[in-house]
């Protein structure tokens, strides 16, 4: 892939601090990035916070079909002048943390790729937001910062190992791919930046019977740092019942792997709903 020549600078446009409005000037990066997105042309694609569209037109030189989600009104105007005449560019003036994603799919079986250099202030609630859409979505390409990626990828037992690991990791196979440095970016950040795959599960290796319950009981478990599973579980599994689940009520929840949190919580909901301990499921 040649480079591409970098998004147009000198816009005018006045960088907000409340919408985490960073945006790539490097052609290069831009060029890396949209290799590992890899678009097809049959693609039905979305992006959120094309900002002045470093990803924008790459995407719509392939995709048949590109939905922009785009919170700042001073950036649509621009976008539509650049775009509206092309037949894959659809602009929604919107929220992505509040947006209807389904709204999207042609029919309950249509897939979504999404695509995004996202606000650093909104990442998590962001990415638990796309996580409802899990089902209808085929991947996920996001630049984040470099911390929060660490996160999503990190292995059990590490200092970046925590709440949102667990849950992206039972929703998607996770892909730290690439850092982006703030020299990138105009204007330049004060972190680091990274790019993410996020890949769905069609079938989950592992399955919470209430996923809505496995959620709250993953943030129980991480609700006070360097305490014990017996300490944040109080009201939930004493030390027995989590014992009875073969794992150790001294252990705190940065050292458990992904599966013991589903073990545990379905235990959880199986020993509530019965007046007797119940079988290890």
């Amino acid at each position: 892939m040649k480079n591409r020549t970098p998004p147009r600078q000198g816009s005018g446009h006045q960088h907000k601090k409340e919408f985490g409005q960073n945006f790539l000037n490097n052609g290069r990066v831009i060029d890396r990035i949209v290799a590992a997105i890899r678009p097809q042309a049959e693609d039905h694609m979305v992006e959120i916070g094309p900002g002045e569209a470093a990803l924008t037109e790459p995407l719509l030189s392939v995709v048949a079909h590109l939905d922009i989600l785009e919170i700042d009104q001073d950036l649509i105007g621009p976008l539509k002048a650049r775009f509206a005449l092309c037949p894959a560019f659809h602009l929604h003036h919107a929220d992505a943390l509040s947006f209807d994603y389904a709204q999207l799919l042609k029919s309950p079986e249509a897939s979504l790729r999404v695509v995004g250099n996202l606000p650093y202030n909104i990442s998590s609630p962001l990415l638990f937001h796309l996580l409802k859409y899990a089902n209808n979505l085929i991947d996920m390409h996001f630049m984040l910062q470099k911390e929060v990626v660490e996160r999503i990828c990190a292995a059990p037992g590490s200092k970046t190992f925590g709440r949102l690991s667990v849950m992206m990791q039972y929703y998607c196979q996770t892909e730290y791919l690439f850092e982006v440095g703030p020299e990138n970016f105009t204007p330049p950040p004060k972190v680091d930046s990274a790019i993410v795959r996020l890949l769905p599960y069609r079938q989950k290796p592992l399955l919470a019977h209430d996923e809505a319950l496995f959620e709250n009981f993953v943030r129980q478990c991480f609700a006070l740092k360097r305490k014990t599973l017996r300490n944040n579980l109080k009201g939930w599994l004493n030390a027995e019942q989590i014992e009875a689940c073969g794992i150790d009520p001294s252990a705190r929840a940065e050292t458990l792997p992904v599966a013991a949190f589903v073990q545990l919580c379905n235990y959880y909901q199986q020993a509530a709903s019965q007046p007797t301990p119940p079988d290890l499921v």
